[in-house]
């Protein structure tokens, strides 16, 4: 081993290292590995930023677009808007969320496609009076399945896609994944759909209703403000200064002025003698405001009425979950001044089914967190977008107007022909289907930018020179000769059953488009090695890659089905194990078959 590939395999094993740890995000890491590469003179200089003019991750970003303009067009809430006809059957039910979300995958943005369907299995759950923990898990594993079908469903593809091609053939096309990813996701569904769901475990806490979960309602006071208090005639403002300086947590979420009624009032509204304030606190923080503030309690109302109130749409509050690339990670409600900035106010947290009780100020929000919110119902819907948040039970389908879906879905296969058909090259083909898309204001382009995760396009930008780097060193190659040593006498199937697993177990710690870049080297190495093809290799790599059901941090699908589903860690294993097993079954004969050595 010379001293260029032992720099290789210790900046890779450093940075597999951070990316299990978790503690930066992932495209940080990259960057860092990057730039280690770069320093040590492995990655030339001149092209240490190239990765991102590379077609894989031009096509990833197009992609993007084009689903969000599916998505504002109602192309899937079309479809998805049926699926209150499907019964109460739970088997019924998975079979017909994992399937949908399973085709939206095939040609969208896989987490997006989840996202739009999530609310919809919350939906049906509580309607069927059971927990979401039995649909959520199934629902995710189907966006994972559906995504190896096509070129364009998941990043991994179109990674392996542009790795082909340095083997001085085309690039895999748009369909050419088709054989074998319709085999493990048809076989893949079939057991969830009979089996699989049934090892989901059952959250009793998750299938109870939103005012059970939260109980929002035995928190909520009226206050009256009399002559004597200090703050009449002062400001919102200024009673919220005086409580925060005085380490008292309330909320504010109306104000009532004779027969007006005002949700979320200005921070600047000026108190008047005798306006009711409704506000969210504990018990000791109310007594303590009431002392500071010279409030008094106004005429006791139950909570049967606040409950009215709350059914009645005097107070809009709606549940929403922590998206993976939300603007909240990390940050709380009073770092983010989300009141004051957005016009919303968080009443309630529950992290894996429990709500926290912890002072809501004071929580850090993290991916899959749920959020009780309250806001204008005008502008309610545009703060969650801002923020990264999925609204969840309370979100009504949107049903696109028949012409815009139709002009996205004749934009968006016209797309998909013209790469299929290899009139344009796919990057190309795409990024002119989300330009029409823009024009056609399907979306603004600020809204097209937004919907480009840019945490992933730096990730495969910064990831690829260090894959290069990887092969260039010989690292590649040294892998696969260690591997072709102690497969010597073992069938060209098991090999491609062993390089299957072990790409799928990578990816199980890492993000998938990374391990998919690390390992298609290594496959090329090894198709050179037994002097074959190297299309079954990193078909093989492409599956692996892609098929990430043993954790919840294998693939952004998991991480956003957590906390709604109530699921721990272990629990992904329990279903997502022997769903692996099948995928490797099922998909080694296929490759085996259709990509001979």
């Amino acid at each position: 081993m010379n001293t260029e590939q032992l720099i290789v395999f210790g900046v890779l094993g450093a940075t597999l290292a951070l990316f299990i740890w978790g503690r930066w995000r992932y495209d940080i890491v990259a960057l860092i590995a990057l730039l280690a590469m770069v320093i040590s003179g492995l990655v030339p200089s001149e092209r240490a930023f190239a990765g991102f003019g590379h077609p894989a991750v031009v096509t990833v970003a197009a992609v993007l677009v084009l689903s969000r303009g599916l998505l504002n067009a109602g192309v899937v809430d079309s479809i998805a808007r049926y699926m209150g006809r499907v019964g109460v059957n739970p088997t019924m039910q998975v079979a017909a969320l994992t399937g949908l979300v399973a085709l939206c995958s095939a040609f969208m943005n896989n987490v997006g496609a989840l996202a739009l369907l999530m609310p919809v299995a919350i939906w049906m759950s509580r309607q069927a009076g059971r927990s979401p923990s039995l649909l959520l898990m199934p629902l995710a594993f189907g966006s994972l399945l559906g995504g190896t079908v096509t070129l364009i469903g998941t990043p991994p593809n179109i990674i392996i896609a542009a790795y082909r091609a340095e083997t001085g053939v085309q690039p895999f096309g748009m369909f050419d994944f088709l054989p074998v990813g319709a085999g493990i996701t048809i076989a893949g569904l079939i057991f969830i759909t009979l089996v699989g769901w049934r090892l989901t475990p059952r959250r009793q806490e998750n299938s109870v209703s939103k005012d059970e979960l939260f109980k929002i309602s035995d928190y909520i006071i009226e206050v009256r403000v009399p002559a004597e208090s200090k703050f009449a005639g002062g400001t919102l403002h200024d009673l919220q200064v005086a409580a925060a300086a005085d380490d008292v947590e309330m909320i504010v979420i109306g104000l009532v002025r004779g027969k007006k009624r005002q949700q979320i009032p200005s921070s600047y509204e000026v108190l008047r003698q005798d306006d009711i304030l409704l506000i969210k606190a504990d018990t000791e923080s109310l007594e303590r405001i009431i002392d500071l503030a010279g409030l008094e309690l106004a005429s006791k109302v139950n909570e049967d009425e606040h409950r009215e109130k709350v059914a009645e749409g005097e107070i809009n509050i709606i549940e929403a979950v922590v998206a993976p690339e939300s603007l909240l990670i990390g940050k709380t409600a009073i770092g983010l001044s989300l009141r004051d900035r957005y016009g919303i106010n968080v009443l309630a947290v529950a992290r894996q089914g429990q709500r926290l009780r912890e002072r809501l100020g004071r929580i850090p929000f993290v991916v899959g967190d749920i959020l009780l919110i309250q806001g204008q119902e005008e502008t309610l819907a545009g703060a969650l977008a801002e923020l990264g948040c999925l609204p969840l039970a309370e979100r009504e389908m949107r049903v696109g107007k028949p012409r815009r879906i139709l002009l996205a879905t004749g934009i968006f296969g016209a797309a998909i022909a013209a790469a299929a058909l290899n009139l344009l090259p796919a990057a190309t083909a795409l990024v002119c289907g989300a330009i029409v898309m823009v024009m056609a204001g399907l979306l603004s382009s600020t809204e097209a930018y937004k919907n480009i995760e840019w945490s992933i396009i730096v990730l495969l930008a910064a990831m690829i020179p260090i894959g290069q780097a990887l092969e260039t060193s010989g690292g590649a190659q040294l892998i696969a000769d260690g591997l072709l040593g102690a497969a010597g006498s073992v069938s060209p199937a098991l090999t491609i059953a062993i390089l299957t697993t072990a790409t799928m177990l990578l990816s199980n710690v890492i993000n998938n488009a990374a391990a998919a870049i690390l390992v298609a080297p290594i496959a090329l190495s090894l198709a050179r090695g037994m002097e074959a093809s190297a299309d079954p290799f990193l078909m093989a790599v492409a599956i692996g890659a892609s098929c990430a059901f043993l954790t919840p941090i294998g693939h952004q699908s998991n991480t956003l089905v957590m906390a709604p589903g109530g699921y721990r860690f272990s629990d992904y294993w329990k279903m997502g194990l022997p769903l692996s097993l099948m995928v490797v079954a099922t998909a080694v004969p296929l490759i085996m078959w259709f990509w001979p050595l």
